[in-house]
């Protein structure tokens, strides 16, 4: 992994994590006991289809994906061959949500009753405010956010993967919950189960928010991070690093909500700074 990690955008220790449970599964099935074996596409595919029940889907996806950038850079190329083609359907993303809706929202979200509330507000901050996927909200747990000596709220790095700070707007009511949660789940504590099917799709369909507002949906809430970051002038690359992307191609289907900066916003910006 040591090997592998420069040759793509993870670190090693994330990498062995997945390695690690690939080698175990196939040691289980009596495969032998060598790394070119283990990241042969056909081992891979059957691993993320058998090796990974019950986990959820965006998940399985990353390991796939980790797994593969292991693959080529350790097995193919140390072979001389090339890289398997990389197939893939995107899904495009769902619009993000305007300032006022989001507002609206957030506003509706703080006023229900009971344990609703503190679910609606860690829906809307680990999706508005960090930009995880729906997969992601589902193991956070309250001392996973860790609050820094300058007062921003960043989520723990080995559980997520990858960096990711709190936005402004968001980190007081992210860094709240997070006391309040303790150990336990931050999004909807009282499950049975870790990760249940339909966990965050379902608590819109049970909280509908008055009419005129669209109901919360965590890919929503997810792009109006995207698109909020795109539209402050935050480097690309940075964001699709914290959006958990391989590259800033990933970003490209949002750019069509990111309005244009103002006039003298661009002067300024190519202008440059005096030396």
């Amino acid at each position: 992994m040591a090997a592998a990690a420069p040759a793509t955008c993870y670190e090693a220790g994330h990498l062995l994590h997945v390695v690690g449970r690939l080698a175990v599964w196939t040691d289980s099935g009596g495969l032998p006991r060598d790394p070119g074996v283990w990241l042969r596409t056909e081992t891979i595919d059957a691993f993320v289809l058998s090796g990974c029940a019950g986990m959820d889907g965006s998940t399985v996806q990353t390991y796939r994906s980790w797994l593969r950038r292991v693959c080529e850079a350790l097995v193919w190329v140390e072979r001389g061959e090339a890289p398997p083609a990389r197939l893939s359907s995107p899904r495009d993303p769902q619009p993000p949500y305007e300032h006022g809706e989001l507002s609206r929202l957030r506003a509706w979200t703080g006023h229900l009753p009971g344990r609703a509330r503190a679910d609606g507000l860690a829906l809307m901050a680990l999706g508005a405010g960090c930009g995880l996927a729906p997969g992601e909200v589902v193991p956070v747990r309250g001392d996973h956010v860790r609050v820094t000596s300058s007062g921003v709220a960043v989520l723990d790095e080995n559980m997520l993967g990858r960096l990711v700070a709190c936005h402004t707007r968001w980190d007081s009511v992210l860094a709240e919950l997070a006391v309040e949660a303790g150990t336990g789940f931050l999004f909807r504590p009282g499950r049975k189960v870790a990760a249940a099917k339909n966990l965050v799709s379902s608590w819109p369909q049970r909280h509908r928010p008055p009419s005129g507002l669209p109901p919360l949906s965590a890919r929503r809430l997810r792009s109006t991070w995207i698109v909020g970051l795109l539209a402050e002038g935050i480097s690309p690359s940075v964001v699709a690093e914290a959006a958990g992307m391989t590259s800033p191609a990933g970003l490209a289907p949002y750019h069509r909500w990111v309005p244009p900066l103002p006039r003298e916003e661009v002067i300024r910006l190519l202008h440059g700074q005096r030396p």
